[in-house]
């Protein structure tokens, strides 16, 4: 009996320490875990596959195009694109240019940037059949929506996601494609694309001329490209569809900011010149993080206070409302307030 009245006052002592810790959880935010709901930092947004690398081929110039082959893939629809993780485990966004109904393989093209991150050259010279490759993905925020009419402008290997719209607009249709690069060869997928716009393709050879574009009533505009090429079509056409594989730049230009770490109780600074990203992983070095160019969505954060300046290409207007993506995002206010 002394043993069986020793367990029941050790588990009635463990109960009421449970509910004291419960009740002093929810009194505080600090102690000893936050009374937030649970962070959405680190989720990949869709699943990964292990895909084989069947064809390495040149599509132009500079350009190389991968077949990547696997079973019962998910569908996808003109403008999607993968995140590819290449064997140094850097992340690329790169637009799917193949058959839709295809579910046996992704095909995309990759210019070699060689003035870029490494990315690009890494695809290029160390990706070779045989090899296997995790993609994420397909993720579409660039879709093909119904119109009356169509004009395309695509500047180089920015024709990717345009050319599975092509393909898939019904007989008949009005579009028009603008088809920029600085010379036939460095253009992929050109002879196609004559072929199956006629007169209703234009090539140019270096800058064109956008006094010279027409865009009928009613008709919508996709653009992807060079930076400086977008920003001139939207300039002209603030209603284009674009597609970035850049981060977003501001016409504000960036200023220093704090951000406070609700749950680390630290503050920091954030200078102009770095990100927010940077900042956090000099104080919490296991912050997850991926891509670093505001599309895969892995850095991000729940924001608790403070007015953001969003940089990202991901976010919907839902998930920007309470969080935001901490590689290339930055605040508009002087301080931001994160839940981390």
């Amino acid at each position: 009996m002394p043993k069986l009245r020793t367990v029941a006052l050790v588990a009635g002592a463990a109960l009421l320490t449970r509910r004291a810790l419960r009740r002093r959880i929810q009194a505080s935010p600090l102690w000893p875990m936050p009374a937030l709901e649970e962070p959405t930092s680190g989720r990949p947004r869709s699943r990964a596959l292990r895909l084989l690398v069947t064809s390495h081929e040149t599509a132009a110039d500079g350009v190389a195009q991968l077949r990547l082959e696997g079973s019962e893939l998910p569908r996808w629809e003109p403008g999607a694109h993968l995140d590819v993780v290449l064997p140094s485990g850097l992340v690329r966004q790169y637009s799917l240019c193949g058959d839709p109904e295809d579910t046996s393989s992704y095909t995309v093209a990759i210019r070699l940037v060689e003035d870029g991150r490494g990315g690009s050259r890494e695809a290029h010279e160390q990706v070779t059949e045989g090899m296997e490759l995790e993609v994420r993905g397909p993720r579409n925020r660039f879709p093909l929506v119904e119109a009356p009419s169509y004009v395309f402008v695509a500047g180089g290997i920015g024709i990717t996601p345009l050319l599975p719209m092509l393909r898939a607009l019904p007989e008949g249709t009005d579009w028009r494609l603008l088809y920029a690069g600085r010379t036939r060869a460095s253009m992929p997928f050109l002879e196609e694309v004559e072929k199956l716009g006629g007169d209703r393709v234009t090539v140019v050879e270096g800058r064109p001329d956008l006094d010279a574009l027409r865009v009928p009533e009613g008709a919508v505009v996709y653009c992807c490209g060079p930076e400086g090429l977008m920003s001139a079509v939207e300039e002209r056409f603030p209603e284009v569809r674009l597609e970035r594989f850049a981060p977003r730049t501001s016409a504000d230009g960036n200023h220093e900011f704090e951000v406070e770490l609700r749950r680390s109780g630290r503050t920091l600074t954030v200078p102009a010149g770095s990100t927010v990203l940077a900042a956090v992983r000099r104080e919490l070095p296991d912050t997850a993080y991926s891509c670093a160019q505001g599309f895969c969505g892995t850095c991000q954060q729940r924001v608790l206070e403070g007015e953001v300046d969003h940089r990202d290409e991901l976010l919907t207007d839902a998930e920007r409302h309470e969080s935001m993506l901490i590689c290339v995002s930055r605040a508009r206010s002087d301080r931001l307030v994160l839940d981390m």
